[in-house]
């Protein structure tokens, strides 16, 4: 990416393991700009039919990179300058309302459809953030917030362009 003259705009998923999520996300994804979706060698969802049907095509059209260690391709993003941003119910400050510049090269990071991000990917990450929510259930679905946190990342870069 950076040897094209493009800035690093990756999407990390820890553990998502229902296909229809994980195409979901993945549409999204090639609709604001990711470049790449980076997933664990075991413990993620198939690229099956229901995931490319759910895709809409994306996965057709997005690199799926299956790395066996999360924490090392973290470790080498950070090294390579890239800002790995965790969405967690955990954060403190809020997507939006946090004064994080996503215009250089970023990772999101997303945690599994249970129990979120595994804490030793979470104690990596650089920023941690939460989806603000008003409501009484104060729980979404994995490609929703995913949806909002890739929307962040893709309005910010496109006010600066």
């Amino acid at each position: 990416m950076f040897e094209e003259g493009k800035v690093p705009f990756l999407l990390l998923l820890d553990r998502i393991t229902d296909v229809r999520n994980f195409g979901a996300i993945a549409r999204t994804a090639e609709c604001l700009g990711v470049q790449a979706i980076v997933v664990p060698g075991r413990g993620a969802a198939q690229i099956n039919g229901d995931a490319l049907k759910t895709s809409a095509g994306a996965l057709n059209l997005l690199p799926v990179c299956r790395e066996n260690n999360l924490q090392e391709s973290i470790r080498f993003l950070q090294q390579s300058g890239v800002t790995v941003v965790a969405c967690t119910e955990k954060a403190d400050e809020a997507v939006g309302s946090a004064e994080v510049d996503f215009t250089g090269p970023v990772a999101v990071l997303m945690g599994s459809e249970e129990d979120g991000i595994s804490p030793e990917l979470l104690r990596l990450a650089d920023v941690k953030l939460k989806v603000p929510m008003a409501g009484q259930i104060q729980s979404l679905n994995v490609s929703v917030a995913a949806g909002i946190m890739l929307f962040e990342v893709a309005r910010q870069r496109v006010a600066v362009a």
